[in-house]
């Protein structure tokens, strides 16, 4: 028996129902409304609920499905699961995508590159690292129980080249990756009781979870916009000492001076054509921050300066945010 999710083209939800940020744009990643909300949304095929995680509509899908069984821990934080830190991962990959990061660098396959196309490409970097921010918290969550009421086993469908680049399964990535699972299981089960919940302890265990799988993904970095690609990796270093909250405004508030297009040949910071300012200075100071970390290496003044920067990063948002709500006003 087959059991389908709604088509990507499905009709979309009211406007009523949307979120937008200062500069009128959705909050939530593109196509978040039509992605499967329910594991029992994904194909099912016999006894097996079967994923396709190189596929943006189905990964993003993974998260959502996340967001709603950790939904229970966050309840004090705002209305409509608002506060969960977990939104910062499938907002990064809605970024991704939305910005043409998961399509083949290399154009050597037509992957990502139509109208419309929800393929993920191995051959992106930054697909691949989020492979590490997707499928392995889902498989911690998993093997944590947050799935136990679902009578299937899952299957992840495996890319068409660099197979056995990656893990598919609880068992596999346990073999494979058993000190990355960890972290994300830990992630998953702590604390240990509704009661006991902290929001910094939990903060504290994603990030370290999140840098661990970054690190892992960094050997996938291709040529094209690869010393962003490293300035980024080494920034998040920074960013989870801080204990970034990843909810949902947070997030977005941070991701607008965050690059909207791929890096190409002819952007030369910090006066990239089409950028903000803001922009322009959050990728500047990434690119100090990673040259000053390879002399000294993480050093507590390095985090400091990292942490005055982004404290005035988030300034800036705030008053463009002001500004956005008079102008409606």
């Amino acid at each position: 028996a087959y059991a389908t999710a709604a088509p990507w083209w499905a009709p979309r939800p009211s406007s009523k129902h949307l979120i937008w940020n200062a500069t009128g744009e959705q909050v939530y990643p593109p196509l978040w409304d039509i992605v499967p909300e329910n594991l029992l949304n994904f194909q099912v095929k016999g006894n097996k609920i079967v994923i396709d995680p190189w596929n943006y509509r189905e990964r993003l899908g993974v998260y959502k499905n996340l967001l709603n069984s950790s939904a229970k821990y966050f309840t004090n934080f705002g209305s409509q699961n608002f506060g969960n830190i977990l939104w910062g991962l499938p907002l990064q990959h809605g970024w991704q995508f939305r910005t043409g990061r998961l399509a083949d660098p290399s154009s050597v396959t037509s992957c990502g590159h139509e109208d419309g196309d929800l393929c993920i490409s191995v051959r992106s970097w930054w697909s691949c690292m989020n492979y590490y921010l997707a499928i392995i918290p889902f498989l911690g969550a998993v093997e944590a129980g947050l799935f136990r009421e679902v009578p299937y086993e899952i299957e992840l469908l495996p890319p068409e080249e660099r197979r056995d680049d990656f893990c598919y399964s609880v068992a596999d990535c346990r073999s494979r990756i058993p000190e990355l699972m960890d972290k994300w299981k830990q992630k998953a089960i702590g604390p240990e009781t509704f009661s006991s919940f902290i929001l910094d302890d939990a903060l504290h265990y994603m990030w370290k979870a999140h840098v661990a799988s970054i690190a892992y993904a960094l050997r996938y970095l291709p040529d094209p916009e690869a010393n962003f690609g490293e300035d980024w990796a080494n920034a998040v270093d920074f960013i989870a000492a801080t204990h970034f909250c990843t909810d949902l405004q947070t997030t977005n508030n941070f991701q607008l001076f965050l690059p909207q297009r791929m890096l190409v040949e002819g952007d030369v910071l910090p006066s990239i054509s089409g950028f903000s300012p803001q922009q322009n200075r959050v990728l500047l100071s990434m690119r100090a921050l990673h040259k000053s970390n390879q002399l000294t290496g993480k050093s507590p003044t390095s985090r400091t300066v990292w942490k005055r920067l982004f404290d005035e990063a988030i300034q800036c948002y705030k008053r463009a945010s002001q500004s956005f709500a008079l102008h409606l006003m």
